[in-house]
């Protein structure tokens, strides 16, 4: 018997799991909310404030560096303090500072709380999915991953809804207030039902590798969020972010192989499952959240629909991922979680591509029908990946592994976004020129007067309406060949399963 099994944490059942399950969802979906529902009431804010663009930008990107930073460090010490004192702290600093960022009289007030709201939100995912992990027998993970995915996947899909209800009918503070009821009760439920566990032996802390890696990921996560507006390596305060990021990311390695006691347990990338995993995660965040910035939208924009209209059709897409969750977990106890998971990232990557095959014409019955499916597949593809990737993880590794999962689940989340937005800008400026080739007195309509009288070249009301005309194809023809990419990405993905074991195996042992 291994040590892992001898000093395996105990679990629970009936109605009492059932509670701490509740709590231990609802921890995490306050901080995926937040993010959801305050980026959709950033525009409102930007008024209310009298912020520029890019300075209300910051509102994301000091909450996004924040959470990206602190991230690792809650996992190192989860298991000097325990999980439950830890999430009991988080949670109350993230409401605390979510009250204080929504009665906010200016921007650097938001900014200074929103910076500690996300130091503190970085612990609920983490924290939070270790503890919930530790509740479950290994042989379950499947049922409580089928939970999380449910409570996860809420706030992403609902969260774009919400949003778009306050920025309309309400204030931008609600954004932040909705936090409250949801943290309070998290924190009361957690308090009065989770177990306070064994605390283990802690390793020594690496204050070198943990630097290097706050640094390393901290630049990277400010040049993925702000690199668009400020032209990539054109600017040089992005390439000079990029040599300290890729700097501080060397030190790290440097130390992680030469410490006795490195930051992060390379034994933790020796698990061929939890290695495949971390992969696939990246790739899902990139995925949900890319997706979240093109298909609104593209719905507004080509489709003409209203926020409200566009928020709305995306819900199905949430209803799904929660439909799907609950049998996806139950599925993959007697299925290959692998065949659920390619079949989930096939679906996926198809959706994408029938969202490539719409005009200005959209049906909002296809949409509808479309983002439901979307919303079953991502559940066949996400609750598989996170149940397979902790499946063989040791308890002594989980409070890390679920730290570093989280990190580069927010990782993948900008650099989907920022990959998305920057080749979607580079798509329609390309066609822009290409169409406007083709648009001018000695072409084909021009030299035998077909053109349209709204369209006269020679006029300057004719100029204009080509202007968007010409503009509006040039980005319907970007979003066509990002929703393309988008799949093609997925598909080029699928191999990575086939580095994981199938844990229906006996062989399958836990490490200890």
């Amino acid at each position: 018997m291994s040590a892992d099994r001898q000093e395996a944490e105990p679990t629970y059942s009936g109605f009492r799991r059932f509670l701490m399950t509740i709590a231990l969802i609802l921890a995490p979906l306050v901080q995926v909310f937040d993010t959801s529902v305050v980026s959709i009431a950033l525009i409102q804010m930007q008024g209310s404030l009298s912020a520029t663009q890019d300075q209300i930008a910051w509102v994301l990107t000091s909450y996004l560096v924040a959470i990206t930073v602190a991230t690792p460090l809650w996992g190192a010490l989860g298991a000097k303090f325990g999980r439950k004192r830890l999430l009991l702290v988080s949670i109350a600093g993230f409401v605390m500072f979510s009250l204080l960022a929504g009665s906010s009289t200016s921007l650097s007030e938001v900014l200074f709380h929103r910076f500690f709201q996300g130091l503190f939100g970085a612990a609920l995912i983490p924290l939070a999915l270790s503890s919930l992990l530790s509740i479950y027998p290994r042989e379950q993970t499947s049922i409580a991953m089928s939970y999380w995915g449910v409570g996860i996947m809420f706030g992403p899909v609902f969260g774009p809804t919400l949003g778009g209800y306050i920025s309309e009918f309400y204030s931008w503070r609600w954004a932040f207030y909705l936090n409250l009821p949801i943290g309070i009760l998290a924190f009361v439920m957690v308090a009065l039902l989770i177990p306070q566990p064994g605390v283990r032996k802690p390793r020594r802390f690496n204050y070198s590798g943990f630097l290097a890696l706050a640094v390393a990921v901290g630049t990277l996560q400010f040049i993925l969020d702000r690199g668009n507006r400020m032209d990539w390596f054109e600017s040089p305060l992005i390439i000079t972010l990029s040599l300290v990021s890729l700097s501080a990311f060397w030190l790290f390695l440097v130390n992680s192989y030469f410490s006795e006691t490195p930051f992060i347990d390379p034994g933790l990338f020796l698990d061929r499952n939890y290695l495949a995993g971390t992969v696939l995660r990246v790739l899902f965040g990139a995925v949900l959240f890319g997706s979240l910035v093109l298909i609104p939208p593209f719905l507004q924009k080509q489709g003409g629909y209203s926020l409200i209209d566009s928020a709305w059709i995306l819900a199905p897409r949430g209803l799904g991922s929660m439909f799907g969750a609950m049998w996806v977990g139950r599925l993959i106890t007697v299925v290959d979680p692998r065949k659920v998971m390619a079949t989930g990232m096939g679906v996926t990557a198809y959706t994408m591509y029938l969202f490539s095959t719409f005009t200005s014409d959209i049906d909002i019955t296809t949409v509808t029908i479309i983002c439901f499916l979307q919303g079953l597949a991502f559940s066949c593809f996400v609750i598989p990946v996170n149940t397979v990737a902790f499946s063989t993880l040791s308890n002594e590794r989980r409070d890390l592994g679920t730290s570093f999962y989280s990190l580069l689940n927010n990782i993948g989340r900008s650099l989907g976004i920022a990959l998305l937005v920057t080749y979607f800008a580079y798509q329609a400026q390309a066609q822009r020129a290409i169409l406007r080739e083709n648009i001018t007195p000695f072409s084909e309509p021009g030299r035998h007067g077909l053109m349209p009288e709204a369209w006269a070249i020679d006029t300057p009301s004719g100029l204009m309406a080509l202007n968007r005309l010409v503009n509006n194809h040039a980005e319907l023809i970007a979003y066509i060949i990002d929703f393309r990419a988008l799949a093609a990405v997925i598909v080029c993905c699928i191999p990575v399963i086939l580095i994981m074991n199938n844990p229906h195996r006996k062989a399958a042992s836990v490490p200890a």
